[in-house]
């Protein structure tokens, strides 16, 4: 085997976003994209020589290809040992697991998460550091830096190795390590959870649907869910990961994840229904005839988290992204412990978590997480829940409307406009901003402008300053509503609204009906239809 350096171009296009670089397949199929990409991450680790680096991805389409190029860009620029997951999969919570037990330098985690795959799908590159969490931005601004300067990649010239037999394999001058992609995962859990108490749970007749919607958390959840806790077969449904997600969005919402909402809703739904998306990382918790938002979840998790073994010592701290509702808020204020308010995007959980300040965190977006790893982690949030009914003996609906009448109820949507045109989308940022400073005091329907602001985070650990994160409208009748451009897409810009009003008395009305109010006073703020020509949003959750 011999080592090539290879003569290549810059690309203009490979600027990281919130999750690293995203596009669609047939641009990561132009000749050098992935190999200068993955490249300029080698080149921004300059103490790589003789350590350790994880691989793996969700299983989308390409996958294995750019595994195989990863491998030997990495064995050709003096990596001493790479961990593969088996088939190229890791799942980004297992991957940052495995990071984080074998000390690794890092990894380069291939996923589009959420987003659809196939042919003409999505795809993406990340790399995750030391921490096993998202690289901070300093280092994904070096990559970019390093991308615009490129002139050649480094390859070992070799046959591909063989991704399914568990094993070592000599590549060049390190050992690549096919690793079975579950083992230590499901090792980590079983220090978490109460597998026993889980198991009892479903040796009593409890039933659970858990759709994998053909996407990596398919063998995880057969493993641990059907495997080690005795769940019936076929609890797990659409486990065996696809290139094409089946031609599905693996996006685990009531949209996407339709078929899990009917069954749930159905006169015989089971006591517990969940989803997972493309790389594992986000989840859906529905119980019967019962929707949970995901910042109900977190709030609940939080509330309950002390019945798992690895929480029995309780919370240090609670963290949410600015546009999750402020549920947790309210459980954090009840425990006596910190609750955080940081923009979007896992990374700045990261830093928090290293710090000890935090134990839980989440996103609106269906991403919850604890300090077991450095990312979210749809299936650990799934267990977390399954032990806090095995502790409670209380069925998933009465927990959550349990909680209502403990805390109150925030009643909460997002509404996406999605595809929007990119000139369209900012210039409706942009005259929201404008107009910031006069909106205080104005009464729009029903309720009245209490505050306005564009979200700026201080980080409490470093100092550092992260600006421009959303505008956020709070009003009197203790309603929010927050604006916000998605950095996950890869078309044109999405347009998120976020909105939220809270109740302590009406626990059980509609959601529709709570937010009407919310919904007119974004639109007369914002002039969603003027600005995008968009007359209704393209999901709702």
């Amino acid at each position: 085997m011999t080592v090539k350096a290879v003569p290549t171009q810059p690309f203009p296009d490979q600027k990281p976003g919130t999750s690293g670089l995203r596009k669609k397949v047939p641009v990561f199929r132009q000749p050098g994209y992935v190999e200068n990409f993955v490249q300029a991450i080698v080149d921004c680790l300059p103490d790589r020589a003789g350590t350790t680096l994880v691989v793996g991805g969700d299983g989308r389409f390409l996958n294995r290809e750019v595994v195989q190029t990863t491998l030997k860009i990495a064995a050709a620029n003096g990596f001493s040992r790479i961990l593969v997951g088996r088939g190229g999969l890791l799942s980004t919570p297992a991957a940052s697991c495995v990071i984080r037990k074998y000390g690794a330098i890092g990894g380069v985690v291939l996923s589009a998460s959420h987003n659809p795959g196939g042919p003409e799908g999505d795809f993406g590159i990340k790399f995750n550091a030391r921490n096993g969490g998202p690289a901070p931005e300093p280092v994904t601004e070096a990559i970019f830096s390093r991308t615009k300067t490129i002139t050649e990649y480094r390859i070992v010239e070799a046959a591909d190795i063989d991704l399914d037999t568990i094993g070592d394999v000599a590549l060049g001058e390190a050992t690549v390590t096919v690793i079975d992609p579950v083992a230590d995962y499901a090792a980590l859990m079983e220090t978490l959870i109460d597998f026993e108490a889980v198991a009892a749970l479903f040796r009593s007749g409890f039933r659970m649907r858990f759709d994998a919607m053909s996407a990596v958390t398919g063998p995880y959840a057969v493993e641990i869910l059907e495997r080690r806790l005795g769940a019936p077969a076929g609890t797990v449904v659409n486990a065996e990961p696809l290139p094409d997600f089946g031609g599905h969005h693996p996006d685990p919402n009531p949209v996407h994840a339709h078929d899990l909402m009917v069954e749930m809703t159905g006169p015989d739904a089971p006591d517990f229904g969940a989803a997972s998306d493309g790389d594992g990382d986000r989840n859906m918790i529905v119980a019967p005839r019962l929707f949970v938002t995901p910042s109900d979840s977190l709030a609940i998790l939080a509330a309950h988290a002390h019945l798992a073994p690895g929480y029995r010592g309780g919370l240090a701290g609670i963290a949410r992204s600015m546009p999750t509702s402020r549920a947790a808020d309210r459980v954090a204020a009840a425990l006596g412990i910190p609750a955080f308010e940081t923009p979007t995007g896992w990374k700045f959980f990261g830093n928090l978590l290293d710090a000890g300040r935090i134990t839980l965190c989440g996103e609106e977006s269906a991403g919850t997480g604890s300090n077991h790893v450095r990312e979210k982690d749809g299936l650990w949030a799934v267990l977390l829940w399954l032990n806090l009914l095995a502790a409670t003996k209380t069925p998933a609906d009465r927990v959550v409307r349990d909680h209502w009448a403990t805390y109150g109820r925030d009643y909460y949507a997002r509404h996406d406009y999605e595809e929007v045109e990119s000139a369209a989308a900012e210039g409706l940022m942009t005259a929201l901003r404008d107009k910031l400073a006069g909106l205080p005091g104005q009464r729009i329907g029903d309720l009245t402008v209490e505050a306005a602001d564009d979200f700026a985070y201080t980080d409490p650990v470093d100092g550092s300053v992260t600006a421009r994160q959303g505008v956020r409208i709070l009003f009197r009748e203790d309603a929010r509503v927050v604006f916000r451009l998605s950095g996950t897409g890869t078309v044109g810009a999405t347009l998120r609204v976020y909105l939220e009003r809270f109740s302590k008395d009406r626990l059980d009305a509609p959601t529709a009906e709570m937010l009407a109010p919310v919904v007119a006073a974004a639109e007369a703020i914002a002039g969603i239809v003027q600005h995008t020509g968009r007359t209704e949003p393209s999901v709702v959750t």
